[in-house]
């Protein structure tokens, strides 16, 4: 395995809006990773700054909302705004991240989950194993949807 391309699948997974599922990919069709090498580095570099993170928001905005009088403003309009569309999360609670991670659609995934998480107030123990569910599903579906295709192409490019 090559050490740089290792890192790079590491970095990129872990980068919002980019994350496993299309570091996964990359990892396989340009990097020449197995699909196995792909999801443990994609999964790996995707838990990284989940677990940064939501140990860093609340902390970090209880700071600024009490030293910047923007982001006190910016934080009480946000909580505010939020919880009062938290349905799925209220019934749901932290369950409601799995689906939302799991889903390979744009302006889901990890991070993002981590903000809800913060938002919704959903505890670190409650937060971390489900953002985590769903990061495996998504890792998952992208490693076997790339692989099949791989084993597709060949069979239907026969097929002409």
């Amino acid at each position: 395995m090559d050490t740089g391309a290792a890192i790079l699948v590491l970095v990129l997974s872990a980068t919002p809006g980019f994350e496993a599922r299309y570091a996964i990919p990359l990892a396989i069709n340009t990097l020449g990773f197995t699909a196995v090498e792909a999801f443990a580095l994609g999964l790996v570099g995707n838990l990284i700054p989940v677990v940064a993170l939501l140990v860093l928001l609340e902390p970090v905005s209880d700071y600024l909302s009490c030293h910047v009088p923007f982001f006190n403003r910016f934080f009480t309009w946000l909580f505010d705004r939020t919880r009062r569309h938290s349905e799925r999360f209220e019934r749901w609670g932290a369950l409601a991240l799995i689906p939302f991670v799991a889903v390979p659609l744009p302006v889901t995934g990890a991070w993002t989950a981590c903000a809800a998480a913060f938002v919704f107030g959903i505890r670190f123990r409650y937060a971390l194993p489900t953002i985590f569910a769903g990061m495996v599903i998504a890792a998952l579906a992208t490693t076997l949807g790339v692989t099949t295709l791989q084993a597709l192409i060949p069979l239907l490019g026969g097929m002409t």
